[in-house]
């Protein structure tokens, strides 16, 4: 009988491993409403820490539950919850956000959608949005046809990221007090992008 070495053993015990296995060293981890437009857009951000990103396609109450869940069987130094005001009855959006702080768990929400977060690398936007006018908006912005699930939408926008934060954050000044339910156009996206870009350079 052959013995196997070391290296051939290494290299089963990778291939017995589940595909969708968390990575153990994630220090972040982003549970996002969107299916793959808001995990697209984070998993491109070139951070020297892991980040764990989760596409739930799920409303806000369940994905701060899944998070939760997340939360109590792994170990993370951060996690985050991304998800709209888009439809969400009247009363779910807030009790969502409250909930999320309630476990530590913080929250990177669009009123009306993530795509806001898009529109402001462009221009500061102060006036509601109907949300099927993001496309047009951000295909005129783009100057091609815009399409959700995009996988180049960081690269796409990164060099104007820093005026986007500045426009997210002076269009959320306007709001006193804030009330994220009702204040559109609103976005907190910015906070999560900042953290990430601090694990960047650390």
């Amino acid at each position: 009988m052959l013995l196997m070495n070391k290296h051939a053993r290494r290299r089963i015990d990778y291939l017995r491993r589940p595909i969708n296995q968390r990575d153990e060293e994630a220090v972040v981890l982003i549970v996002c409403e969107g299916e793959k437009t808001e995990p697209n857009y984070f998993r491109s951000f070139r951070v020297s820490k892991k980040i764990h990103v989760l596409g739930e396609g799920d409303s806000p109450l369940n994905l701060v539950k899944k998070a939760r869940e997340e939360q109590q069987a792994h170990t993370y130094d951060q996690v985050w919850c991304v998800f709209d005001r888009d439809s969400v009855p009247p009363g779910q959006f807030n009790t969502a956000l409250q909930q999320a702080e309630q476990h530590g768990i913080k929250v990177a929400y669009s009123n009306e959608c993530f795509e806001l977060w898009y529109l402001l690398h462009f221009h500061f936007y102060q006036t509601a949005i109907e949300r099927a006018e993001y496309p047009r908006l951000l295909s005129e912005a783009l100057g091609f046809d815009y399409r959700k699930s995009r996988p180049d939408m960081y690269a796409l926008l990164e060099s104007r990221q820093t005026k986007a934060i500045q426009h997210a954050k002076r269009l959320l000044q306007l709001y006193q007090p804030v009330n994220p339910e009702k204040d559109n156009p609103s976005t907190t996206v910015f906070r999560l992008v900042e953290a990430l870009n601090k694990l960047e350079r650390e």
